[in-house]
């Protein structure tokens, strides 16, 4: 058995509170009749009264809408007509996904007033499955958060594994309430790193999916070109891969959705994954590379080649276009709002500066040079399977301070390609702290990170590995 760095231990240690148990343990308690889904929401909201004073994880609570979505679905279960196997099942909403009827603010003051009257997509597919969905979640302004969830909105959100923390952007209060025993799922999004970050800071799994492998429609304003996707985090990989069927699959309202390739997954044979530690000249932080180097040797362990060799994509390239979209996209968002200087956080007029400042040719130029780099990885794994990196250069820093640059260097680039990329907890750091470690698969090969995801699991499993509770301030 182990234990976060104050440590709370898990499983084997007598029977699980109801807010502990995984999304498949309640939905066998549901199918057995040991537990109702309105007895496990309780368990759950009484878990964020203790816990989200410290934490801050939530943007709006839905903790009504629940109750009345619970018992709903405990009759449905009485009758044995469940919607779907996690009938009941709570589950957060990051707040730039639109649920009818929730404000949805996206982090900021200038969106305050907002509440849709339409949910998105992915949360009408939810809803069909009998999810019951707690609230929304504390979010970086706009999703373009520098390395942490810090709004004049909502506030500061903490790492439930030290609270002086922080979770990492933009889906930090998601991965946080996961973390916490708010829920054992949380529903975000990843622009270039926004679901694998607070996932490796809070010791979850993340996926950021294939572009168009959840189907988008009825969603905010698109400010990231097709970068942006739905993404799932959890505590085990199974939970990430039930949230992920509730809400996959095509929409003829979204092209990107259409004839996305389904590949099979490892089948269990031996893997070839190429290591890069470091790309370009950006730093990396030696707990990283010594959680990084570990994990390594734990695939070779389970049978897969690990090779260490160089960055297979034109990184320099990829450096010198990230940040157009994103900033070109904020500021035409922001274009037609007087005043939003006066209700943004600090960071965000330089970065619309920066947008205004590029031309349609720069514009063109990133989105041309996306292209190419997606086939420069294509080229590559026609010979390799995966590629295996640090999920985030640096450790986690101060809640309320922004990240070092070279902490966002590896993610970005499965989104500027479109291909999938998973984290996975790695060996923790010394000091205790969460370390997580990326996939990277071709095109369409969701189903080989999730198989490798499980084999990796199997052999080295972290979700009795939590966070000591933390009582609220003052206590």
């Amino acid at each position: 058995m182990t234990a976060g760095p104050a440590g709370e231990p898990g499983a084997g240690s007598g029977p699980e509170p109801l807010w502990h148990r995984s999304a498949g343990q309640l939905a066998a308690a549901y199918a057995e009749g040991s537990a109702t889904p309105a007895d496990v929401l309780e368990a759950v909201i009484e878990r964020a009264e203790q816990v989200d004073e410290r934490l801050n994880v939530f943007a709006h609570r839905a903790f009504d809408e629940a109750r009345r979505a619970a018992a709903a679905s405990g009759e449905r279960w009485r009758r044995g007509t469940p919607a779907g196997p996690y009938d009941g099942v709570p589950v957060t909403v990051k707040d730039n996904i639109p649920v009818a009827g929730m404000p949805c603010a996206w982090g900021s003051r200038v969106f305050a007033a907002r509440t849709p009257d339409r949910d998105e997509l992915c949360v009408t597919r939810l809803r069909a499955g009998g999810w019951v969905i707690l609230g929304k979640t504390n979010v970086s302004e706009f999703t373009l958060g520098l390395g942490n969830v810090d709004t004049l909105l909502h506030g500061t959100t903490r790492n439930p594994w030290d609270p002086r923390l922080t979770t990492g952007a933009s889906t930090g209060g998601g991965a946080a309430a996961v973390a916490a025993g708010v829920g054992p799922v949380a529903l975000g999004t990843d622009g270039g790193g926004s679901i694998r970050w607070p996932a490796a800071y809070c010791g979850l799994v993340g996926l950021k999916p294939t572009v168009g492998r959840i189907a988008r429609h009825d969603g905010l304003p698109v400010v990231l070109h097709d970068l942006e996707v739905v993404a799932p985090a959890a505590r085990t990989v199974a939970d990430l891969a039930a949230l992920l069927d509730a809400v996959a699959g095509p929409d003829p309202r979204d092209r990107a959705s259409l004839g996305v390739p389904d590949p099979p997954g490892a089948g269990g044979r031996p893997l070839r994954i190429r290591l890069v530690g470091r790309f370009g000249d950006h730093p990396v932080e030696p707990a990283v590379t010594a959680s990084l180097t570990a994990a390594a040797d734990r695939l070779t362990a389970l049978g897969h080649v690990v090779t260490a060799g160089p960055v297979p994509f034109d990184f320099a390239r990829f450096d010198r276009h990230w940040r157009t979209i994103g900033t070109t996209g904020l500021a035409w968002l922001l274009r037609d709002h007087d005043g939003w200087r006066q209700q943004v956080g600090a960071i965000y007029p330089p970065m619309v500066e920066h947008g205004r400042s590029l031309t349609a040719v720069d514009y063109v130029a990133a989105l041309t040079t996306f292209r190419e780099l997606f086939v420069q990885l294509a080229d590559f794994f026609t010979g390799t399977d995966l590629l295996l990196t640090p999920t985030a250069g640096a450790m986690p820093w101060p809640a309320d301070q922004l990240a070092p640059p070279y902490q966002r260097v590896f993610t970005g680039i499965a989104n500027a390609t479109g291909v999938p990329a998973i984290t996975l907890p790695g060996p923790p750091s010394p000091d205790g702290l969460p370390v997580g470690f990326q996939l990277l698969a071709r095109y369409g090969a969701d189903r080989l990170l999730l198989d490798v995801a499980r084999d990796y699991e199997s052999g080295f499993p972290w979700a009795d590995r939590r966070p000591v509770p933390h009582p609220p301030k003052g206590a």
